[in-house]
């Protein structure tokens, strides 16, 4: 990227941008699984084919490693896990210099569900000067916990959500004026969205419409499940994360650190008629 050409490409649709980071991020991220795990099942939003030689450049963290597996995941075989993997979540944020909104999501199911998740901020720090440490990774696994992140506790009272910058529509705004909020965020990229909720900055992340893609939500929900938070769709379904489903999650998408059930109750009879899970 030091060329400063993205090279980006129009994939159709809505800002449906991707640039060589997409395509060099998932080529390494899947290129690792696979060249030390080959039965697993790995899911990117690009699908690059691979040069497992090539492109498997990525190492492994040996204090994570040392730390005791949660019973429900130490024996599994490669061919029960499902990993979710958006390269460049907030792509056309990346395109727009809105560098905070970008984040790597790493998802890991079994059985359908969110057990396991990496949210990376490549830019993270990035305004805060030379000197200072640029990006961080927030991980969590159920029953384990989530690791890299700091909360801040809202006040009583606030409701803050967290939404769509440019995918919106009547039913998203629908749904987030019946809720009542004391204030609307909008900023790009599913896993930014989320991260603000786990940390504190906002209350819920909602997003009544079917744009979001398995990738995008896979990562985020396990890390969220991981300490006593939840995300599902706006019927307060859970999202199912076989490797056959179809990757749009038709349902939308409801994500909070407490209180979920509450929100759910808020969305609007009109969303719901109109987003089937």
């Amino acid at each position: 990227m030091s060329s400063r050409d993205l090279g980006i490409v129009d994939k159709g649709g809505q800002k449906n941008l991707q640039t060589k980071a997409d395509t060099a991020v998932e080529k390494l991220i899947r290129a690792s699984l696979l060249a030390e795990f080959p039965q697993l099942n790995v899911i990117g939003e690009e699908d690059e084919k691979l040069d497992l030689t090539a492109d498997a450049k990525a190492g492994s963290d040996d204090q994570v490693l040392r730390m005791a597996c949660p019973p429900a995941c130490a024996n599994l075989s490669q061919e029960e896990i499902v990993v979710w993997v958006d390269p460049l979540d907030g792509t056309a944020e990346f395109t727009e210099g809105l560098l905070d909104h970008v984040t790597i999501l790493i998802g890991l199911a079994v059985n359908g569900e969110a057990v396991g998740g990496v949210i990376n901020q490549p830019f993270y720090n990035y305004q805060s000067g030379p000197q200072a440490n640029l990006g961080r990774t927030i991980w969590g696994l159920v029953g384990l916990g989530a690791f890299g992140w700091n909360r801040a506790e809202p006040p009583v009272g606030r409701r803050i959500l967290i939404t769509t910058r440019s995918h919106s529509n009547e039913l998203v705004n629908l749904c987030l004026d019946s809720m009542s909020p004391t204030h609307v965020e909008r900023q790009g990229g599913a896993g930014n969205k989320a991260l603000r909720v786990i940390e504190g900055e906002a209350d819920a992340y909602v997003f009544a419409s079917p744009g979001c893609k398995k990738w995008d939500t896979c990562a985020p929900e396990a890390i969220l499940r991981a300490v006593g938070g939840n995300l599902t769709d706006v019927h307060g379904k859970k999202i199912n994360y076989h490797k056959d489903v179809k990757f749009p999650n038709t349902g939308g998408v409801i994500a909070t650190y407490r209180d979920h059930q509450t929100i759910i109750d808020l969305v609007p009879q009109k969303v719901r008629d109109n987003l089937v899970s």
